[in-house]
C-alpha cells in the first residue's frame, strides 16, 4: 500500500476520532472505570409529567446514539492500531491487500469486498 495513501487515511481517522469524541462528550461523560467509554447523561427539564416523559425519550435517544458513537470510536480505533503495526489494508480473513477503493469508501474496513460478501454479510 502506498505511504502517502495510508498517512492520509491515518489523517482522516484521527480527524474522525476526535469528531467522534467530541460529540460523545456532549451527550455523555467519559466512565472513570473503563477506557473509551461514555456514560449517557439523564437530562433534567423538571418534574411534571410531561417534562418527565421528554426526560426519558431524550435518554434513550442518548444511549443509542452513545452506543453507536462508541462503535464508531472503536473501529477507528482499530484501523489507527493496524496503520501503526503496519497491517492497514488487509483482509482480516484472506490476508489479501484492500483495494484502495475499499479504504476510500470505508476506512475502517476489516474485510475485502470478496470476503465482506462471502462471510459477513454487509459488513
Amino acid at each position: 500500500m502506498f505511504k502517502k495513501f495510508v498517512a492520509s487515511k491515518k489523517k482522516d481517522l484521527q480527524e474522525r476520532r476526535h469528531e467522534i469524541k467530541k460529540q460523545l462528550e456532549s451527550i455523555a461523560e467519559k466512565s472513570t472505570r473503563v477506557k473509551n467509554d461514555y456514560e449517557a447523561r439523564f437530562p433534567e427539564y423538571g418534574r411534571a409529567e410531561d417534562e418527565n416523559a421528554d426526560e426519558v425519550a431524550n435518554f434513550v435517544d442518548s444511549l443509542s446514539l452513545e452506543n453507536n458513537l462508541e462503535n464508531a470510536l472503536a473501529e477507528v480505533e482499530a484501523a489507527l492500531k493496524k496503520i501503526a503495526k503496519n497491517e492497514y489494508g488487509i483482509c482480516e480473513d484472506c490476508g489479501k491487500e484492500m483495494s484502495k477503493k475499499r479504504l476510500e469508501a470505508l476506512p475502517t474496513a476489516q474485510y475485502c469486498i470478496d470476503c465482506k460478501d462471502k462471510n459477513h454479510g454487509s459488513v
